[in-house]
């Protein structure tokens, strides 16, 4: 009886080997693979106007229109804010951490505001401030006789934005490298005579040179595939005109659908040389020189009075080009319509109609008579399309989310178990192979490839038809986001002891049972983490619900960019300007707490866990003697009166 157990046993698990790899194959080449490749062979499959294939037809076109103007733009902008990037990255980085500067624990949380508010939410705030009618743009027109109110538009407008928007990185990696310094290497400078530039230069920089090319490579590909701020400040790149042509027809214009896709492969093409040349300087390794005991950073002191005078301005300035946004838009939040509309601020007049409630709206019509709108002033809950937006955007993120993290524990728990095998290293690189294709491209081709009835795989069913296309989002976020996924829970797959695991097999539990007592509790609170990353990245994104473009799958992002159309017209989207401000609110508190939640309490190692709960354990503790000492002098009360 024995003997036939154990013969079973290998029947099963190669039952469920065979299952999971049917599963894979399905999903990679199904939703990975064949759509982007469809893609490409799209380029060569355009018929001319005589209806005949001209595989070279596009390219010709691509050399004698415009379509250059888009890639060149696109470049500049990426070549541009490495530069930009890099100076304010590096700058706020030194400033909060190796220099010695007042008040740098504020600046710091100043510099990390964007964090909390990014893409589509931070362009509408900039644009709340220095769009034609903003509030700062307003005061300057009114000091300023001929000022151009226009002057915030076109690539000058996408640099200023993107340069303060793309730090967040700097703000977290480069941070964590220069603090990582041994400060033994800088006194040791210091004692042989090197003045404070010079070590910054010769022993600070040298360090951080790894960091730095990561940063800069993310920067531009970040730039290269710009769409949020190049869409609402009217900046002609190659995302945008991507989605344009996405939604034309070839009664509009030549093959639109192939030139999307000929942009889409030379996005591709750019993004695929980058991480190839990341991939082999970070594969040349990195040698530093540091001592035996290795000495916390001390910060530096500026001893010129000059330099330092013109450091602690250099750094409230920036503090102030990144806290005006965030303050305003908190401030205008609590305003009232007319305030918001005027851009003028009522310290005397505060409501909470931006967020929850309504009130009728009067307005003169072109005939000279008023008339009212019952409830068209609405706030952020109690506007349909902006709730629909909102609960639209929770539940894909929260299903896309879920599934990456469930597909890469699964998958990384079969990568470690065969990390010497080429099956385990075929399925890394299968799901990293999202990161080397833009995200624009993706989304394309979902919505070209699945918007037909003859995919025999999804049962020849239109995945971009109607309601369909939430599942062709959740599936575009799932994927996406499959990469950054399997790179954090596969580190804290490293952290699991190799002993645990055999002594529960020895004990005789199978691989299942062993993989959700044992591996699974070491690895849930980096699986949370990563969810909620996830989740904060695709609640507020705004590329991929544009790509698809469609009012079955409106996001939130796309709800916040349309409140920037015209405002008011014939009672029509009234108060725009406050669900806008409410809206950026709302999603600095969720991302806010998310963060809060992944690097507060989960940046905490097990000793500062236990001493928080046992903090809050002797709170609570002192809380109940006090109620219950109140409660016992309460009873007596009555015995001492008779």
């Amino acid at each position: 009886m024995s003997n036939s157990l154990t013969r079973r046993r290998p029947d099963a698990a190669f039952v469920v080997r065979i299952i999971g790899i049917v599963l894979f194959a399905y999903f990679f080449f199904g939703f990975m693979l064949v759509p982007c490749l469809n893609t490409l062979t799209s380029i060569f499959t355009t018929k001319n106007a005589a209806g005949e294939t001209d595989p070279w037809a596009v390219i010709r076109f691509f050399f004698a229109g415009n379509m250059g103007r888009y890639v060149w733009n696109s470049l500049k902008l990426a070549i541009c804010l490495v530069i930009t990037v890099n100076v304010v990255g590096v700058s706020i980085v030194l400033l909060t951490e190796y220099f010695d500067i007042k008040g740098a624990n504020i600046l710091r949380l100043g510099y990390m505001t964007t964090m909390i508010y990014s893409g589509v939410a931070l362009v509408t705030g900039y644009l709340f401030l220095y769009d034609p009618n903003g509030i700062l743009t307003t005061a300057l027109a009114d000091a300023i006789p001929g000022f151009n109110r226009s002057w915030f538009s076109g690539f000058n407008a996408v640099l200023f934005t993107m340069t303060f928007a793309c730090t967040s990185n700097h703000a977290l990696f480069l941070r964590n490298a220069i603090r990582g310094i041994d400060y033994n290497t800088v006194e040791a400078a210091r004692n042989m005579g090197a003045k404070p530039f010079k070590v910054l230069w010769k022993v600070v920089f040298p360090t951080l040179v790894p960091t730095m090319f990561s940063l800069t490579v993310m920067t531009f590909i970040t730039g290269l595939c710009a769409m949020s701020a190049p869409t609402l400040l009217g900046y002609d790149s190659i995302n945008p005109e991507i989605v344009r042509l996405a939604g034309s027809s070839v009664a509009d214009e030549s093959f639109p659908q192939a030139r999307a896709a000929l942009l889409s492969i030379i996005l591709a093409m750019f993004t695929i040389v980058l991480l190839t040349v990341l991939s082999a300087y970070e594969r040349k390794g990195h040698y530093l020189s540091v001592s035996k005991t290795k000495a916390k950073l001390v910060k530096q002191k500026i001893t010129n009075p000059v330099w330092n005078v013109l450091a602690h301005i250099y750094a409230y300035v920036l503090f102030i080009i990144y806290m005006i946004p965030v303050v305003m838009i908190i401030i205008f939040s609590f305003q009232t319509y007319g305030a918001i509309r005027m851009k003028k601020l009522d310290l005397s007049n505060w409501t909470l109609i931006n967020y929850f409630g309504t009130q009728d709206y009067e307005y003169l019509t072109n005939r000279g008579t008023y008339k009212l709108r019952k409830g068209s002033i609405s706030g952020l809950f109690a506007n349909e399309a902006t709730l629909g937006g909102i609960k639209m955007s929770f539940l894909l993120s929260v299903i896309a989310a879920a599934l990456a993290c469930l597909i890469v524990v699964v998958a990384c728990n079969y990568i470690f178990k065969n990390r010497n095998k080429k099956s385990g290293i075929v399925l890394e690189y299968c799901l990293l192979f999202p990161w080397l294709l833009p995200t624009i491209l993706i989304c394309y081709s979902y919505r070209t490839y699945f918007n037909s009835d003859a995919i025999w795989y999804v049962g020849n069913m239109n995945l971009y038809y109607a309601e369909n296309v939430r599942l062709l989002i959740v599936l575009a976020y799932t994927v996406v986001k499959l990469p950054f996924s399997l790179r954090m829970i596969k580190a804290a797959f490293y952290s699991i002891d190799t002993e645990l695991e055999d002594a529960a097999r020895n004990m005789g539990a199978s691989g299942l049972r062993t993989f959700l007592k044992v591996k699974l509790p070491i690895i849930l609170p980096s699986v949370l983490a990563v969810f909620a990353l996830n989740f904060n990245a695709l609640f507020t994104e705004y590329d991929m619900s544009a790509t698809f473009a469609s009012s079955y799958g409106t996001s939130y992002a796309m709800v916040i960019q349309s409140m920037c159309a015209e405002e008011g017209l014939y009672g029509y989207n009234v108060n725009a300007s406050g669900r806008r401000c409410a809206s950026t609110v709302f999603i600095m508190i969720v991302s806010g707490i998310i963060l809060y939640l992944v690097y507060g309490v989960g940046g905490r190692d097990l000793g500062e866990r236990l001493e928080a709960k046992a903090r809050r354990k002797r709170i609570l503790n002192r809380m109940t003697g006090v109620f219950r000492r109140s409660g016992d002098s309460a009873v007596e009360e009555p015995g001492e009166q008779l």
